[in-house]
């Protein structure tokens, strides 16, 4: 049980930091905000998973980078509040690491979607309707980082403690959302978004009933995660 509870508390810590950084950091809201408009554009264009796979890599550095570059300020301006060239030269460096970090996510995304955009294939909105699971990979990932970035915003509680609103219940109501329309291609679409929503209610339920969030910051999460994944399918994988 001990060792269960600290690894919860390094889930926490850890994502504690990522809102601290977003809460903080201009240039970490800047980051994600770009990051969700590419991954929302991406749905307007077919594409293949490994391309998906180095956006998502490409995004991923960019956010690592910025927060090490941030971790490195803090711990130098703790060891000295003194104008010093060495730790200049230190913040120097990682701010370089970010910029070659977005220049190669520039690059990505260049080479991703320049030929598509160029080409503009009429063609596209059906094959990416013909792909439901990348789409809802790409949905629940927007999901994801629009609570983080709406919590970031709300400045209360942290990632797994409290918190507006609940990335658990943005998550657990958006895989609701997916599998319904995923199951209307199926003959059991009732029994699978029946049993869907039934999980969602309980994963919310559980953050309520163990003090971690409120009511309304359950309902909200579950209110974001169903109105952004509803506005996905709708636009790209009508019923």
């Amino acid at each position: 049980m001990a060792r269960r509870g600290n690894l919860l508390n390094s889930f926490n810590w850890a994502f504690e930091g990522i809102v601290n950084a977003l809460r903080t950091q201009r240039n970490m809201q800047i980051h994600l905000v770009v990051a969700i408009l590419v991954l929302a554009g991406s749905l307007f264009y077919s594409l293949t998973r490994l391309e998906i796979l180095a956006l998502l890599v490409a995004i991923s550095f960019v956010l690592i980078s910025e927060m090490f570059n941030t971790a490195l300020e803090h711990a130098i301006d703790i060891i000295t509040d003194e104008h010093d060239p060495r730790a200049k030269a230190a913040k120097d460096i990682a701010a370089g690491a970010v910029l070659i970090a977005t220049v190669n996510a520039l690059a990505v995304a260049y080479l991703i979607f320049y030929d598509k955009i160029a080409g503009a294939p009429y063609s596209v909105l059906q094959k990416l309707r013909n792909s439901p699971i990348d789409v809802t990979v790409v949905a629940l990932v927007i999901v994801v980082l629009a609570a983080i970035f709406a919590k970031a915003l709300s400045g209360r509680g942290t990632a797994f403690r409290g918190g507006l609103p609940s990335v658990h219940a943005a998550v657990a109501f958006a895989g609701w959302v997916a599998l319904t329309f995923i199951g209307t291609q199926t003959q059991y679409a009732l029994p699978i978004s029946a049993i869907s929503i039934v999980m969602a209610v309980l994963v919310a339920q559980s953050r309520v009933q163990a003090n971690i969030h409120s009511t309304i910051e359950v309902a909200l999460g579950a209110a974001l995660g169903v109105v952004l994944t509803l506005i996905i399918f709708r636009l790209w994988y009508p019923l």
